[in-house]
């Protein structure tokens, strides 16, 4: 019987001319599959980058739309605003044009002192109801005449004046928001012709004064 040595071991043959390291088992090359692994993720991520710039674009568009339609919207409701009001100030006006007669009589009588009694009380209601409904008098003696409220029924010169003015209200004006229904009729007075007005003739009296006291 053969005796073994203890603590020996058998290795297997080696070829001679070989390493010994060409003996040890090699890991396994990476396969087709694990290789194209790495470039079919890069490719995923860019599709998915560009839908999202797709999406992007889209919500873009579609809020720039919502966008317009809001504007849009906004405006229609004003135009509408624009006509209901502009509706109502014509219904009005037909309605109080019609009362403007009554209105003149009424303010005759005020000036005559024939505004009494009963009859006072029922002018009143009725002014007090054409004011809610916008009515508006205008014209004072004293203003500058402006031809798109002032109806000129009068002319005449006057010496104390510096611009055509309103100098006797005959018949007041009425309006009704930026719209006038009736203009204001009125005697008007222009600078006499070649007359010096009142307030040049004290400027050229004070500097007539001032330069008397001047030494030479």
């Amino acid at each position: 019987m053969t005796e073994e040595t203890p603590g020996f071991e058998e290795k297997p043959d080696v070829p001679s001319g070989a390493n010994s390291d060409d003996a040890e088992p090699k890991a396994a090359a990476p396969s087709e599959e694990e290789a194209a692994a790495p470039a079919g993720d890069v490719q995923q991520t860019a599709a998915l980058t560009a839908e999202l710039d797709q999406v992007r674009t889209a919500l873009s568009e579609r809020t720039g739309d919502l966008q317009r339609l809001q504007a849009e919207y906004q405006n229609y409701r004003r135009r509408v605003e624009r006509d209901r009001v502009a509706v109502k100030e014509v219904a009005a006006a037909g309605l109080l044009t019609e009362l403007l007669p009554v209105l003149d009589d009424v303010g005759r009588a005020r000036e005559h002192g024939e505004l009494v009694g009963g009859f006072k009380s029922v002018a009143e209601s009725l002014e007090t109801v054409v004011a809610k409904l916008g009515l508006q008098q205008f014209g004072k003696e004293g203003e500058p005449f402006d031809p798109t409220i002032h109806e000129a029924l009068m002319h005449s010169y006057a010496p104390d004046v510096t611009e055509t003015t309103c100098v006797a209200i005959l018949q007041p004006g009425y309006r009704i928001g930026e719209r006038t229904i009736r203009p204001a009729r009125v005697a008007v007075a222009e600078p006499q012709p070649g007359a010096t007005p009142a307030a040049a003739k004290e400027e050229k009296a004070d500097d007539e004064e001032s330069g008397g006291t001047e030494e030479v």
